[in-house]
């Protein structure tokens, strides 16, 4: 009986103990679950508040390049808060070009320099408004090449396929009409780039108009003209030095002037030659097929102000105006027709006549004499730094140096009235005028002719008779001008 109740008691003490057991696993299993979801509600909460602060980081961010400069606005600008270091002024870029290609624009430039320089000026403004890209330019003479950053898409050359299509003559070449207003480009030359691809324009001087389009089409020109457009680097260095040459001994006048040889001839303009030099003249144009006129009366021409200044009667009118007779006058040309015995009466009257083949050593100009273009780049450089430009004819370098220096402040720029000019002098010679009458009348006649803001003239229906863009580029000297009036 003892055993027996003994078994039964044991039993019913594992039976309890069993029951124990099976509870607390239940327990310990509910404690461990308990435990896991914890744990998991824990990482899901970090989550999402990683998730929640990054995405408040980035509206902070966004909001500071909104509010940042208001928030800030009692701290100067050029400077930081955290240091007060001082730190150059971020320059605004125009918002990087995204758009659609329309294709490739391939352009042979001609001309001389300056041509050049405003063609190309003008075939980057047209590339932005057709939304094409530009191949850089082919030029006569290479000196310079534009980098207008990403206002334009700019390659060096076609991409390999189209490339290929060019070799086997797959695109269309054409010479753009003179003068033509942006609708042009739209209509005629844009179709051609969607159908061909590639399209090259093989003039381009002249090829787009003065007045009437768009402001924005305007202020690419400049900025393109202005700040994007550099010569080479061995070019403005020895501009540079030139400069500082010059500046070394004072004030100088830079004296554009257009008397050399191939002027001359393509102009027939030979007043002051004698029969051989007139004969010599005569068959060079004749000479050149492209030089389609051929019977110039040179008087005629000259009375009607189409002829640049001889040199006798520059010195003379630069006499009338006043120019000290001591002062520097560097002599930005080519060779000047007839040589000292020409220059001979400008010299007398004023002895300090400086030349680029003067004021540097032979071993400067090595690299540059056989280069006509990149010799005139040069001369632009000192033209754009010289006190006073006297341009004696109004050809491509005396417009675009004109409105260059209108843009660096009004810079003086006496813009000679040639027609009037030749009348007085004939006057003069036949003793109609005094010497004191001369000079007065010379400078009366000139007051509002020294390179001072004036509205660009247009003429709609001539439109070759209308002020030059790049002399006046007057919608881009609004704010200047009224800058200066200010002053």
């Amino acid at each position: 009986m003892c055993r027996v109740d003994d078994w039964k008691g044991r039993r019913i003490k594992w039976e309890m103990g069993m029951r124990f057991v099976g509870e607390e696993g239940k327990a310990e299993r509910l404690r461990l679950m308990i435990f896991i979801s914890r744990r998991m509600l824990m990482w899901i909460v970090r989550g999402m508040t990683t998730i929640l602060l990054w995405t408040c980081v980035v509206r902070l961010m966004t909001m500071g390049e909104v509010w940042g400069p208001r928030l800030l606005k009692g701290w100067p600008s050029c400077f930081t808060p955290a240091d007060m270091s001082y730190v150059q002024p971020r320059i605004v870029l125009p918002p990087k070009r995204v758009y659609k290609n329309n294709g490739y624009l391939m352009v042979s430039c001609n001309g001389g320099l300056n041509q050049m320089r405003a063609a190309i000026c003008d075939m980057v403004a047209i590339a932005r408004y057709l939304n094409v890209t530009l191949i850089v330019p082919e030029l006569d003479k290479t000196s310079f090449w534009a980098d207008p950053r990403d206002e334009v898409r700019i390659l060096k050359e076609l991409p390999p396929r189209l490339k290929r299509r060019v070799q086997l003559g797959m695109f269309h070449s054409l010479a753009p009409i003179s003068w033509s207003d942006i609708s042009y480009y739209h209509h005629q030359i844009l179709p051609l780039l969607q159908k061909h691809k590639v399209v090259h324009l093989n003039r381009t001087d002249a090829r787009l108009a003065n007045n009437e389009l768009p402001l924005e089409i305007q202020k690419l020109r400049c900025r393109v003209n202005f700040s994007a457009l550099r010569f080479t680097s061995q070019i403005e260095e020895l501009g540079r030095k030139v400069v500082r040459i010059l500046r070394q001994n004072g004030p100088f006048l830079v004296l554009h002037l257009r008397y050399e040889m191939d002027m001359l001839a393509f102009s027939g303009c030979t007043h002051g030659c004698n029969n051989e030099e007139v004969e010599e003249l005569t068959r060079m144009r004749y000479a050149y097929p492209w030089w389609k006129e051929k019977v110039i009366d040179s008087d005629l021409k000259r009375k009607e102000g189409l002829c640049p200044l001889t040199p006798e009667e520059t010195a003379l009118i630069l006499h009338a105006f006043g120019i000290d007779r001591n002062v520097q006058i560097y002599i930005a040309a080519g060779e000047i027709y007839g040589g000292e015995r020409r220059l001979a009466s400008l010299a007398a009257a004023f002895p300090n006549l400086v030349r680029k083949e003067k004021l540097l050593a032979p071993s400067d100009l090595m690299f540059f004499q056989n280069h006509s273009s990149q010799m005139a780049a040069l001369d632009y450089l000192v033209s754009l730094e010289s006190d006073i430009f006297v341009p004696t004819y109004d050809g491509n370098m005396a417009k675009v140096v004109e409105g260059h220096r209108r843009f660096l402040g009004f810079k003086k720029t006496i813009l000679l009235d040639r027609k009037l000019l030749v009348d007085l002098i004939d006057q003069y010679h036949n003793g109609l005028l005094s010497c004191d009458e001369f000079s007065s009348t010379v400078k009366e006649v000139h007051v509002d002719r020294m390179g001072s803001s004036k509205q660009r003239v247009v003429v709609s229906d001539r439109p070759k008779e209308e002020d030059y863009f790049y002399a006046n580029p007057h919608e881009c000297l609004q704010t200047l001008d009224e800058a200066m009036r200010i002053t």
